[in-house]
């Protein structure tokens, strides 16, 4: 059978009743991916509460949704409506929210999973005594390229893959976070956590990583170039060199994969960060299996927004039966933190050193 880019996964399935969503959080993740996903996929907004209420009643007045003058007046709102919690919240306040949530809810929680590995192991602690349905919105994984990427290997048209290399040179604008000034940890457990998170989703657990990030002479926030190596043995190769600071105009900026398998290949361009705010168009090409050329996939949406509406159909579906698996379920992501963690751990090391002429 000849390799049919259109009948690749690009979506997950909608519930089949879904379920009102009430969002914590008034930033502009909301306004900018989540809000415009949800809308266009039909879900319906149940209301939003933020501890900035000008913010919140602006945001409310913006999308004509109710707003809460305090989290448990929209704790209390959501059990009326049977509704999912969405915290669009920093990674500080994610335990304190989920604290508040009442027992068996489901909730999607903003990445990362907390500060640091701590965090996360406090995280997955309340999750598990308060029996939330609880998964983290690590939404790289939904992405439409990535949802094909992902279908493309399973059909085997890459074979096994075997080499991951991810490149980066963008000239990111990192003044548009003011809250990122002062944070000890930025590149890694702000941004590189997707890459990090998706490359376990298509090549599984590493043994290992090798990694170094620091930041710029043109920045004060704490890390903004990463370079980063995962050890999967003997025949899978898999490399991260992602640099924020390429400021030379567009012509050689880049944000892209290049995945190799034994049969086949693929290459993705992660549109958004190019240009960002205003971005560029994602791309997916695969070189499948007995093909013997490149060939492009159309691509029916975009990371931002529409990874964010799959990302939460998920949620849902599994709270209803409809699907066996919750993607990145807090369990999982867990996994995720512990290398982002081990990441961090092997940049404070020192490089080994080649022995000196006497």
């Amino acid at each position: 059978m000849p390799f049919d880019p259109a009948s690749l996964q690009q979506f997950w399935p909608m519930p089949a009743n879904p379920r009102p969503i009430m969002t914590i959080g008034a930033g502009s993740i909301v306004t900018d991916a989540h809000f415009p996903a949800y809308q266009k996929a039909g879900f319906p907004l149940a209301g939003i509460y933020d501890p900035n209420q000008e913010k919140c009643q602006q945001v409310a007045k913006d999308w004509n949704i109710p707003a809460f003058a305090t989290l448990q007046d929209a704790v209390n709102a959501a059990q009326k409506t049977n509704a999912v919690f969405d915290l669009a919240t920093p990674p500080a306040a994610h335990c304190e929210v989920l604290s508040a949530l009442p027992d068996t809810a489901a909730a999607l929680i903003q990445k990362p999973m907390g500060r640091d590995r701590d965090d996360a192991s406090a995280i997955l602690d309340i999750c598990q005594r308060k029996n939330l349905t609880a998964a983290v919105n690590f939404q790289l994984r939904f992405a439409p390229m990535m949802l094909a990427l992902k279908d493309s290997i399973a059909k085997g048209w890459l074979g096994d893959v075997i080499d991951f290399d991810g490149w980066l040179a963008l000239d990111t604008p990192w003044q548009l976070w003011a809250f990122l000034k002062g944070l000890p940890r930025i590149e890694i457990s702000m941004h590189s956590i997707h890459y990090l998170d998706l490359i376990r989703h298509i090549l599984g657990e590493p043994s290992g990583i090798h990694a170094k990030t620091l930041g710029h002479p043109a920045h004060d926030v704490a890390q903004t170039r990463t370079s980063a190596m995962l050890d999967y043995g003997t025949n899978t190769r898999c490399n991260l060199s992602i640099n924020h600071d390429h400021r030379f105009g567009r012509r050689h900026q880049a944000c892209e994969f290049r995945i190799c398998g034994t049969r086949g290949a693929a290459y993705v361009q992660l549109g958004v960060n190019l240009n960002y705010p205003d971005g560029e168009p994602d791309i997916l090409e695969i070189y499948p299996a007995g093909g013997d050329a490149w060939v492009n996939v159309p691509l029916r949406g975009s990371w931002f927004p529409d990874a964010f509406a799959s990302r939460i159909a998920n949620l849902q579906r599994f709270g209803t039966g409809e699907d066996e698996t919750l993607i990145s379920s807090v369990s999982d992501a867990w996994h995720t933190m512990a290398l982002v963690e081990a990441a961090y751990e092997s940049s404070a090391l020192p490089a080994t050193q080649p022995q000196r002429k006497p």
